[in-house]
């Protein structure tokens, strides 16, 4: 095999993960887990009756760290809590203790009339520009390291009906 051959399969190796045990064998990687999906930093469903106490206040900073009032894309686990989810939209809502955040996710599924959602209209978070329903039924604890990527700022506005609404939903003081 030639230098300039054995040059390039040993570069394919380094980045499709090609074993040299045979030649042309390739070791397929399995996809980079999702953020937030799995370990210290997975985003976790809370029971909203055994939350403690809340640090509630709007602050939005884009520094990279998760202020209340962004909205983020985390992976959320689905309402069967059978171990699939799916990477969404959050709106970060308050401060439970350094590190842990509240979130609710956000939908663009139309669930008018539904009191588990409050509807928030047209935002900068999706691409498409369909409007949004906040899911204030269930609520989650987000890590920084559980983030996809940072998304947006929600208005100080909508922010407040959210968290007005979470607060009448779940009884929360």
């Amino acid at each position: 095999m030639s230098r300039t051959r054995r040059f390039l399969t040993a570069l394919r190796s380094l980045v499709m993960g090609t074993t040299g045990s045979r030649a042309g064998a390739v070791t397929v990687l399995a996809p980079p887990a999702a953020a937030g999906r799995s370990g210290p930093d997975a985003t976790v469903e809370l029971d909203p009756s055994g939350l403690g106490r809340i640090g509630w206040g709007y602050a939005p900073h884009s520094d990279g760290i998760l202020d209340p009032g962004e909205i983020v894309w985390t992976w959320v686990p689905y309402e069967e809590r059978d171990g699939r989810g799916k990477d969404r939209p959050v709106v970060i809502m308050a401060t439970l203790s350094p590190g842990n955040l509240l979130a609710v996710q956000l939908t663009s599924r139309d669930h008018s009339g539904d009191d588990d959602y409050v509807p928030l209209g047209v935002g900068s978070w999706d691409h498409d520009r369909r409007p949004s329903w906040a899911d204030i039924g269930r609520v989650f604890q987000v890590r920084q390291g559980g983030v996809r990527r940072e998304g947006t700022v929600l208005d100080a506005t909508r922010y407040a009906l959210i968290g007005r609404a979470l607060r009448d939903h779940h009884q929360w003081r």
